[in-house]
């Protein structure tokens, strides 16, 4: 895995003319290019090229291949693909991230018949979208400013964040509206709306800005949540938490609880990341530090919190450690029965990851995979404790004494 970091992207982007009044195309970006969409359409891309050992396929080639049906369904609640009344849907939902990819120029498209037919031709480009939705959300950002520099739109846009009212509100949409139609094929003034929210609110989450809500100006600055297709963000999600309650109560309360498919979806895929990534930048080693094992390989990743009782931090990087197979079938999981946990050596397990997320946080030269404030939340929950939630951002410090006093 080539490690990409959001410069390469920019790089990337600014050797590239995306001006619409040129291209005429207004597939640039769509209803379903969202960061949560992109980044599971571009994993199911590699894993459909990666299978077949295909250099070119079609949307319908990656949408009825078995690791997309295995994984969409479930986590996007979708029919099955082999449902007749389903391929519009499944057409739309991996046609339109796709034509925004080709015009990125991270796909190319080429014409098959009727059939656009796809070629990968930025691979390390793809394989960063796929990581990750923040990776896609970055992504999304710098794009979508891009294209509307390049097309003369970005003052526009500018103008309305720096005033937030209904009427620049007003002028940036009906802006939008009159510019697609003019240079492109779309006539309906409805599309174009439904395509402008996916441009406004992701530049909007950047900024801190209020966006657009229900066809008008959003009450409250955009957040997370409102640029997903599908899930809640944990900041979201907690943000009205009563302080009485404990995270894992609250989660109980309200039924946080995704689909055991998304769940395992993401584990699995979670655990590819932090696998590559400490191959990559480990040298494969263990990242509990231990003399008896100095030179083993660490091919096995580990649930600090396991996945059966802490579905909601399973997905979590900051709740992956790698270590060897010595190391978690006899020390992390007591006999190999994956069922127990050795509680003083998830206590190793879990200081050894602050360690491990305060060294790569602190090399520039790595991609930051990892966040303070979600092993933060990772701590929360798995050890039902909100004191970490206090903790000041990179105190790694405190949250090591939080750490060792839940355990005392």
């Amino acid at each position: 895995m080539k490690w990409l970091k959001d410069d390469d992207v920019q790089r990337f982007l600014l050797h590239n003319d995306y001006d619409i009044r040129k291209s005429g195309n207004a597939r640039w970006i769509d209803q379903k290019c969202t960061a949560d969409v992109i980044t599971i359409v571009a994993d199911c891309i590699i894993q459909y090229i990666t299978s077949h050992r295909n250099e070119s396929f079609t949307s319908a080639d990656i949408w009825h291949n078995d690791y997309t049906v295995n994984n969409v369904t479930d986590i996007f609640k979708k029919p099955s693909p082999n449902e007749a009344k389903a391929v519009a849907e499944y057409n739309k939902f991996f046609m339109q991230p796709m034509e925004m990819l080709a015009y990125a120029g991270i796909l190319s498209r080429s014409k098959k018949g009727r059939q656009n037919l796809y070629t990968v031709a930025e691979y390390s480009l793809l394989e960063y979208l796929s990581i990750r939705e923040r990776n896609s959300l970055t992504f999304l950002q710098l794009y979508i400013g891009k294209v509307l520099t390049d097309s003369g739109l970005m003052p526009l846009f500018d103008d309305f964040f720096n005033i937030q009212t209904k009427i620049a509100y007003d002028d940036v949409k009906n802006g939008f509206v009159n510019f697609t139609i003019r240079h492109t094929k779309i006539n309906k003034p409805t599309e174009c709306r439904r395509v402008f929210t996916k441009v406004l609110n992701p530049l909007a989450y950047l900024r801190n800005k209020r966006g657009t809500e229900g066809g008008t100006l959003s009450k409250n600055n955009v957040t997370f949540d409102m640029l997903m297709y599908n899930r809640d963000n944990f900041r979201d999600v907690f943000a009205d938490k009563p302080k009485e309650l404990t995270r894992r109560q609250y989660a109980s309360q309200i039924s946080l609880s995704p689909s055991s498919k998304l769940n395992a979806y993401m584990s699995q895929k979670a655990k590819r990341l932090v696998r590559a990534f400490n191959d990559t930048f480990r040298n494969g080693l263990s990242e509990v530090k231990d003399e008896r094992h100095i030179a083993d390989k660490a091919v096995h990743i580990h649930h600090i919190f396991t996945e059966a009782e802490y579905p909601e931090i399973c997905a979590f990087y900051e709740n992956l450690i790698a270590l060897t197979p010595t190391q978690h079938l006899s020390y992390a999981h007591p006999d190999g029965v994956t069922s127990k946990i050795n509680v003083a050596y998830q206590h190793i397990c879990l200081i050894a990851k602050a360690s491990v997320i305060k060294e790569t946080m602190g090399d520039v030269t790595r991609d930051q995979i990892y966040e303070f404030s979600r092993f933060m939340h990772v701590c929360s929950v798995g050890l039902d404790n909100d004191v970490f939630i206090g903790i000041e951002e990179r105190d790694f410090d405190s949250a090591v004494t939080a750490i060792n006093l839940a355990y005392a």
